[in-house]
This record gives structure tokens, sequence and C-alpha cells, in this order.
């Protein structure tokens, strides 16, 4: 539907009728059907003023986008010309659009061995991405990860302003993350880009069809199979918070600006209390160190790569866990209008969302 807004302007001898017209907004989302991607079509869908193309990969799944108003291509990000359906806008259209590019496409990875096909999406798969964006003139908002963001000492607070260096950071994720990143700010300066970054911390909550990490030891807690816990935490986010802030990045982030979408620290005993507390079920008591567990993290590692898994921890993620994780979102908060719930809400709504859908 047009919205037609008429300005009459009285003058001395005649009126004149100034008519101002809504613009479209496209959105082209990769990784759509993803847990982070799946939660933004979910706020998107709700103007009917938004066309979503949703990017999804050959053969994979699509449960996450069943009954969303959006229009599924299929492509694979380290292939060129598998993106050039999704890309393909007529130019009467482009001219009346706002268009945004939201790539959230990666492969969230924490084991320790070397993984080709982990650096050739996280990098070469961003870097086509871009090509693509500037051919359309569209503006690109980069999913990075606060794991780009070289650590400090002492549990000193951490902002946007890093180097990006991947060889400052640890593992193999975050490293293509950093370069990433500091790809997409060189392109900004030095070839005219139009993109912001945002940096998630640990995504928490619904809508989770890809069963991440976190969300697949939620379930197996609900399920009384983890006697113990270990020590440490990390800073964790509602991904529905994240969502909102990677929306509304694409109307107020500025250019070649970067913003931490993070939420609060919480130790992996504070998630395990909520989850006994909001589940019903006898809490867990024991916990152990970190040290402990990571003794035999590298069979653990082994045993799920045999079985084609992937494992519930391992040494990087272990290491995350004594990390400093001292993020600061006050830019966010200032930019983009950013706001994020308590945790334990998000606890509460994800259990609940388990137990109803008798997913566990």
């Amino acid at each position: 539907m047009k919205y037609v807004l008429i300005i009459v302007i009285i003058s001395i001898d005649k009126f004149e009728k100034i008519e101002v017209k809504n613009m479209k907004n496209i959105y082209i989302i990769t990784g759509a059907n993803g847990f982070l991607g799946n939660n933004i079509v979910r706020l998107l869908e709700k103007d009917n003023n938004n066309e979503i193309r949703a990017l999804i990969l050959p053969n994979d799944k699509t449960d996450a986008l069943k009954g969303l108003k959006c229009e599924k291509f299929y492509g694979d990000v380290t292939k060129l010309e598998t993106l050039e359906d999704i890309f393909n806008i007529d130019q009467k259209i482009k001219e009346k659009a706002n268009i945004y590019v939201i790539h959230c496409a990666s492969i969230v990875y924490l084991d320790s061995k070397y993984s080709e096909r982990v650096y050739q999406v996280n990098v070469q798969g961003a870097k086509n991405i871009i090509q693509k964006t500037k051919e359309i003139n569209a503006k690109l908002i980069y999913v990075s990860s606060v794991h780009a963001i070289e650590e400090k000492p002492d549990h000193e607070v951490m902002d946007e302003n890093a180097s990006f260096d991947p060889d400052k950071i640890v593992g193999l994720y975050a490293k293509t993350k950093a370069e990433t990143t500091r790809y997409v700010f060189n392109e900004v300066k030095n070839n005219d880009l139009n993109a912001c970054v945002v940096f998630p911390s640990g995504l928490l909550g619904v809508n989770d069809f890809t069963n991440t990490n976190m969300t697949v030891l939620i379930k197996k807690i609900l399920n009384e199979k983890v006697p113990l816990v270990t020590e440490g935490g990390y800073d964790f986010v509602d991904v529905r918070d994240v969502a909102r802030g990677v929306i509304n990045a694409c109307t107020k982030g500025k250019k070649g600006e970067g913003y931490i979408l993070s939420g609060e620290y919480v130790t992996i005993k504070k998630i395990a209390d909520l989850i006994c507390e909001y589940g019903a079920i006898r809490p867990i008591t024991k916990v152990v160190s970190i040290n402990m567990v990571k003794n035999i993290a590298p069979l653990f590692e082994l045993y799920y790569r045999l079985r084609k898994k992937t494992p519930l921890f391992t040494k990087y993620s272990l290491y995350t866990l004594k990390a400093n994780a001292n993020f600061t979102n006050a830019k966010a908060k200032k930019d983009l209008d950013y706001e994020t719930r308590n945790i334990k809400y998000t606890i509460k709504d994800l259990v609940n969302e388990i137990k109803s859908n008798n997913n566990l």
C-alpha cells in the first residue's frame, strides 16, 4: 500500500502539492536459516514494507524459516556464481529502495584442528559478499564477533577500538573473524564500501534450529545428563536482542564504525542453576576446575570428531571461559538504541520452548 503525504503550501495565488512516498526496504540475509539469521527474519517480516531475501546453503534444512515471509535463494558464499540470483535486483526497483546486506553466514568453529573450509567460508565467502554488495550499491552489515577483538589483560574493558590482527587472536574461528573485520574496514577506507560491523558476544535463546553448543548443553541439563559443570563464564546475550541490534545498524549504524552487541557476564554455574530452576529439576552442585577438564579436552575432541559430531567443549571453548569478557556495549546503546534483557528471561524462554516442543 502506498502512503501519500500531501503538503499544501498556501501562497498568494496558488496551491502546490508535494508528494512523498515510502521507500521499500530490501534485506539480503546470508545464513538466514541460522540461529541469528532466522531471528532477524522473524523481526523483519513484521513490517510489510520489507522485502526479505534469504540465502541458504544448498541442501541445508529450512525448518527455521517455515511459515516466515521471505523469498528463499540457494547459494554458497564461497562460489561467486551462485550469488547472482539473490543479488539480481531490477534497476528501477534499486532506484526506489533502501538495500541492506546482512552477512551472517559463517562457520562457528571451536575445534583445535585447522579447517580450510572454515577459512574459505568465513574469509573468502565474506569477500564475495562484499564484492556483490558493492555491485548493487547496498549497505553492508557484517556480523563479526567479540572474539575478533584482541583480549586485554586483567579484565580491562574492551571496546571497538582494536587492531583486528589475526596474529593477536586465539582460535581459528576468531582469527577468521578478525581478518575479515579488518578487510571490511579497509574496504570502507580505500574503496568507499558502505558498511558497518557488529560484534555479538555469546548467543543464547529461542529458535535455535541449528542446535548450537549452548543449546545442546541446556538440553542435556534438562535431561539430567550433566552431573557437574566447570568453573568460569562468559558474556552471553539474547539472540533476539542481537537481531534487533543488527536491524537497527542497517538504518542507524555509521559508515566505517563497529558496534559491540554484548549482554552480561554469566558463569556456567549460574546458567545451570537457572536451567534447573525453570526446568524444575535437581540443581547441579558439583563444580570442577577448568584445568581439570582441559586435560581431557583433546580426547573429547577426538572422540566427537570420529563420530562427526561437535563436542560440548574443546580446548578453545575452555580457554574462552577463563578469558577476559569485559566488553562494553555503550556505543551500540548510544548509536543503535541497543537494549538487552536480563539473561534469566532468556533462559526461561528457552527452557519453556524446549519443553513445550518436547525437544529434549
